[in-house]
């Protein structure tokens, strides 16, 4: 992947808040901070992963990119263009060229529509060509996924759950778009399924061109599709770097405890497991300063006070937290 590659995808200050009813005796209603004041950005043709703990807002900052929800506030800029301030008609035509994998095949699929039809939807929306030229082109991509044409009369459920998803992949690209939201899109296949698959979207990537956002929670399968990767804890990105980077020189202690939960495949490696300790904080009420600090090794007074900002710590690699470059203040406090 060319890191000179122009950025398709701009992310400044992104927050996405939910909020409850006010009970009574509450001054205020509970504000759950599913994502808190984010940026990135996303290089065209390469694969930006999303790493982190259930319910550290991984899959809402993918779907509020996408506008599938909106913003609390901040920017997403698509090639320049703020997809918070379209509206909904202009949005819909953009659709074209932005796009879904989601997570669970079984669920995504109306079971009453055959295949053609679940593949061929998009096209009925978003195209006036011919009826003819549409089934050409549901051919064209059911071919490129591993299907075949008599497939194309058949329902969801005589399919096994790595085909589901092969359709659900077809259906995500039968537009041609240039930028796809893959919401852990192989998290409820088996593991011999999950390579093909895997191996079937970096296949069609290079062949289309495509920019992916991958989310996940397995981080072998992000070591191995994704290009950059990026760190959330609680609502916020704690860490951005490329996956060797990352996976080899890991900065930031949440990180480190992550990757030392990876299951090695050698009786005789010995790794070190991080074990974090406190309890994770709630979304309603996350701590002051460093969010992390009250399970992190390396925590003193100043971390609870003082919410570190990110920082570059070498080429394209970047961290929030206080163990860099606020050495002499950490020691002050602590």
């Amino acid at each position: 992947m060319n890191s000179e590659r122009a950025d398709i995808i701009q992310v400044r200050n992104l927050k996405k808040f939910f909020y409850g009813k006010k009970r009574l005796f509450q001054r205020e209603p509970t504000v759950v901070k599913a994502v808190n004041d984010v940026s990135f950005s996303i290089r065209a043709g390469e694969t930006f992963g999303i790493v982190g703990e259930s319910g550290c807002g991984k899959s809402t900052l993918g779907r509020t990119v996408i506008q599938l929800l909106k913003p609390t506030d901040g920017q997403i800029l698509y090639k320049g263009t703020d997809l918070s301030t379209l509206s909904a008609d202009a949005m819909r035509d953009l659709r074209k060229e932005i796009q879904i994998i989601f997570q669970d095949p079984y669920a995504s699929l109306n079971p009453k529509m055959t295949v053609r039809e679940l593949i061929q939807g998009p096209l009925d929306v978003h195209s006036s060509e011919s009826r003819e030229k549409k089934l050409e082109r549901v051919r064209n991509i059911t071919f490129a996924v591993g299907l075949r044409e008599e497939d194309l009369r058949k329902y969801p459920h005589e399919f096994s759950g790595g085909q589901r998803q092969r359709i659900v992949i077809a259906r995500a690209l039968i537009l041609n778009p240039e930028f796809v939201f893959c919401d852990e899109p192989v998290s409820a296949l088996d593991v011999s399924v999950r390579a093909q698959v895997l191996n079937l979207m970096k296949d069609i990537q290079e062949d289309l061109d495509l920019t992916y956002m991958f989310v996940s929670h397995d981080l072998s399968v992000v070591r191995f599709i994704c290009d950059r990767v990026a760190v959330m804890y609680l609502g916020k990105i704690v860490e951005v770097a490329d996956k060797h980077g990352l996976f080899d020189n890991a900065k930031h202690p949440y990180t480190e405890a992550l990757l030392s939960a990876i299951p090695v495949p050698d009786v005789d490696v010995k790794r070190e497991r991080i074990l974090l300790e406190g309890d994770l904080p709630s979304s309603y009420d996350p701590p002051s300063g460093c969010q992390f600090h009250n399970r992190c090794r390396h925590a003193t007074k100043y971390c609870e006070l003082v919410e570190p900002t990110m920082k570059k710590v070498d080429e394209d690699h970047y961290v929030a937290c206080h163990l860099f470059g606020n050495s002499d203040k950490m020691g002050n406090a602590s």
